[in-house]
């Protein structure tokens, strides 16, 4: 009898250590959450946005490679790529989607509408179909972010105080880039109520840039480039033809005025991709998109190219060349 009790008390010793051990394991282990990030194409504002989200993310607590996995993809301006990227998203089941520019952040939203998607830094979100309203989270479903806000007054403004004279100006742009075109639109608008002329040149693709930049250059006095990923691109195209007929660049985006364009006054990038990292970080940690209003960085910062400048006899007030060295962008 002593020896069957020893070995049922045995036997119950062994099925404890058998149970209790995996159901400790399996308690313990925490899913690593995954974060797919799609980027439309390498240029420096897209870059400088995407190692903002990871920075913003960080902030947040979420650390690559400690208790955060990221599958970063670039699709370097291909379509096809951008749906395939996307798919893969989806078939690995990843916790947030996020697309960096409006056309990655559209791709996203054609493969799920049960997936959390984050736009990174998005123009006019609801112009390109990704949300139904700013204001109202609640009527966006999966989708939320950052929308890329320019201050387009502004840049107006100081285009007009570096050139007082300058009665027309060219815009080139992607005909087909939603966020790109409503920049125009405004932009137009605003030029206009200033008494400068507002001529219009579109382009498809890069390949395009060549013939249609020096067509412009020929029939303007200086140019202005909203945020256009396709002309960020092929900015160097475009600055040959518009150096070569000796007619300033004025663009929207810092990154425009290191590559080689007089002035800006814009917001960062980087701000605008460390606040999406930031909204990534709140769903990760349990909110739902249609809980999170969309947001933007509103205040900006001036760059200038001091040497393209000099080029064109534009003279830079010293008062915001002062703003511009304290907190913002001088290239020479």
């Amino acid at each position: 009898m002593k020896r069957l009790l020893a070995t049922i008390f045995a036997l119950f010793i062994f099925l404890g250590i058998a149970f209790f051990y995996p159901t400790q394991n399996k308690t313990n282990t925490k899913k690593t959450p995954v974060v797919g990030i799609l980027q439309l194409m390498t240029h420096p504002a897209l870059d400088s946005i995407h190692r903002g989200i990871i920075a913003g993310l960080k902030e947040k607590g979420y650390v690559v490679g400690k208790n955060l996995k990221i599958d970063y993809q670039n699709a370097q301006g291909d379509q096809s790529n951008l749906k395939s990227m996307s798919d893969r998203f989806k078939n690995e089941n990843v916790d947030v989607m996020v697309g960096i520019a409006t056309p990655a952040a559209q791709s996203l939203a054609n493969v799920t509408s049960s997936t959390p998607i984050v736009m990174g830094a998005i123009s006019d979100p609801v112009s390109a179909g990704l949300v139904k309203s700013l204001s109202n989270p609640k009527n966006n479903g999966n989708i939320t972010g950052t929308q890329h806000v320019e201050p387009v007054r502004k840049q107006v403004q100081l285009i007009k105080k570096l050139m007082p004279n300058l009665n027309t100006i060219g815009v080139i742009y992607t005909s087909s880039d939603d966020s790109s075109t409503a920049e125009y639109k405004e932009f137009k608008h605003l030029a206009e109520d200033n008494g400068i002329t507002v001529k219009t040149y579109t382009i498809s693709s890069t390949n395009d840039i060549d013939q249609v930049s020096a067509t412009m250059s020929s029939e303007v006095q200086a140019v202005y480039v909203p945020t256009d990923n396709t002309v960020a691109s092929g900015i160097q195209t475009l600055l040959k033809n518009t150096n070569a007929a000796n007619i300033p660049v004025f663009a929207s985006v810092a990154s425009m005025v290191k590559s080689g364009a007089v002035a800006t006054y814009s917001v960062s990038q980087y701000d605008i991709g460390k606040l999406t990292g930031k909204i990534v970080a709140e769903i990760l940690s349990g909110k739902k998109p249609n809980q999170i209003a969309i947001t933007h960085i509103s205040k900006g910062n001036y760059s200038f190219n001091t040497t393209q400048a000099k080029k064109f006899g534009i003279t830079i007030p010293k008062s915001l060349l002062k703003q511009a060295k304290i907190k913002g962008e001088i290239y020479k």
